[in-house]
């Protein structure tokens, strides 16, 4: 299915060019503005230099002397277009319009400018003793101003294209900057929904990228971990159900084929049983659904009873002794009551069943923690082989391996620490060291 919506690409290359597009305008059109008004004072204040110069060379009884030569100074620029003025705006001499009533404005003493007729203009006052008879008009091409303006512009404009486009280069690569991690993101993540647990997102060097890629890094892991314990449970629950239901059963076909046993005692025997099987179910449900482990203080000595308990008979029935040492000052243990009774079931299991001799359990205070020893007189281990395997290839591996799994959820170990006569050794933290029982 095609998911809607704008790609992060696109939206960060239009947002950043669009605000770099508005900090150019908003930046360039008062430059602009302020250039043209530059430009055109820097012409007035020009034409204002020579308009009160010209007037001042002027004799101030030009026109009103018959005698009197009409004439304007020699060394003026070529550019300008320079003529004098009656008060009423009319020409006298000099180049111009005939009448200006522009050049007449004068008459107020004071020097003005405009653009008239295509050219930028201004006028100053001829002084004399009878008053402002005549003004100076003195004007150049005001499209030089406007094109010196117009070539500023375009080199502002010109300045934006480029700001505009080196914008678009950095909003494109940090585009990708960004956009890349998240494209790799999503095939991780693809690839994670597809059952591959390996699937681990590259750095980008883009920290929050980075700690989403650790995130679904650890997930994939952690899925991985409780997939793989489902497979060893699915695989390794069996035999844990499948023993106390052989008991289960041999106990009532006994009692069903010899005609002198006791029914009630063996109903009763079938109900311990039935019970026990309940409680490994429950355990094995729990434990399936809590990855983690309960996490909460363990009581050891009820525990260890419960074993008794259960053992003690099918032991018996063998020729076989189970003994139990407890010492008395244990920490406080940190476990999964349900967890270490399975390890337990399983370390007894195989004691009993694949062992021989008398079965020794032991609970000792080891400092960090407990270790809890279980062994018997049996051949052992061969040297060598796997025990914790998914296959093994004696008795004495059969469930093993959930029991790691489960020791190993708990935060603590399950060790062969020694092959023959085989003793195994659960070791679990304590909650704290100088926490005494």
């Amino acid at each position: 299915m095609r998911q809607q919506g704008t790609p992060l690409r696109r939206r960060a290359l239009v947002a950043i060019v669009a605000v770099t597009a508005l900090a150019v305008l908003l930046f360039a059109a008062p430059l602009a503005i302020a250039v043209s008004r530059l430009y055109e004072d820097q012409a007035v204040s020009a034409l204002q230099r020579d308009a009160v110069w010209i007037a001042a060379a002027v004799p101030d009884d030009v026109g009103t002397t018959p005698d009197q030569p009409a004439v304007l100074p020699a060394d003026i620029s070529a550019d300008l277009t320079v003529g004098a003025y009656t008060i009423q705006g009319k020409r006298m001499f000099g180049a111009g319009p005939a009448t200006s009533a522009f050049a007449a404005l004068s008459r107020d003493g004071h020097t003005h400018q405009t653009i008239e007729d295509g050219q930028l203009a201004v006028t100053a006052p001829i002084p004399s003793d009878e008053g402002i008879a005549v003004t100076v008009r003195v004007a150049a091409p005001y499209e030089e101003v406007s094109e010196r303006i117009h070539q500023t512009w375009l080199a502002l404009g010109g300045l934006a294209v480029v700001v505009l486009g080196l914008a678009a280069a950095i909003a494109i690569y940090l585009a990708r900057r960004l956009a890349t991690p998240l494209e790799r993101l999503t095939v991780a993540a693809q690839a994670l929904g597809d059952g591959d647990f390996t699937v681990r997102a590259p750095r980008s060097g883009v920290l929050e990228a980075d700690q989403a890629g650790e995130a679904l890094g650890a997930t994939a892991r952690r899925l991985g971990d409780v997939l793989a314990r489902e497979r060893a449970f699915s695989s390794n629950v069996s035999h844990q159900l499948r023993t106390g239901l052989t008991g289960l059963m041999l106990g009532l076909e006994s009692a069903l084929i010899n005609p002198a046993a006791d029914k009630t005692e063996a109903i009763r025997n079938a109900l311990a049983r039935g019970e026990r099987i309940q409680t490994i179910i429950s355990d094995l449900v729990t434990l399936a659904r809590d990855t983690q482990g309960a996490g909460g203080p363990l009581d050891l000595p009820s525990l260890i009873e419960e074993m008794r308990q259960d053992w003690h008979g099918p032991l018996a029935e063998q020729g076989r002794r189970l003994t139990i040492r407890l010492d008395a000052d244990l920490p406080v243990v940190t476990a999964s009551s349900a967890a270490v009774r399975q390890i337990l079931l399983v370390l007894l299991d195989n004691a009993t069943s694949h062992g021989a001799g008398e079965v020794d359990l032991t609970v000792t205070d080891v400092g960090p923690g407990v270790a809890i020893t279980v062994g018997d007189q049996g051949d052992g281990i061969a040297e060598g082989q796997d025990v914790f395997g998914r296959r093994p290839r004696d008795g004495h591996g059969i469930g093993l391996g959930l029991a790691r799994s489960l020791a190993e959820a708990e935060g603590g170990r399950l060790l062969l620490q020694r092959e023959r006569p085989p003793v195994f050794c659960l070791l679990l933290r304590a909650l704290d060291h100088s926490s005494k029982r």
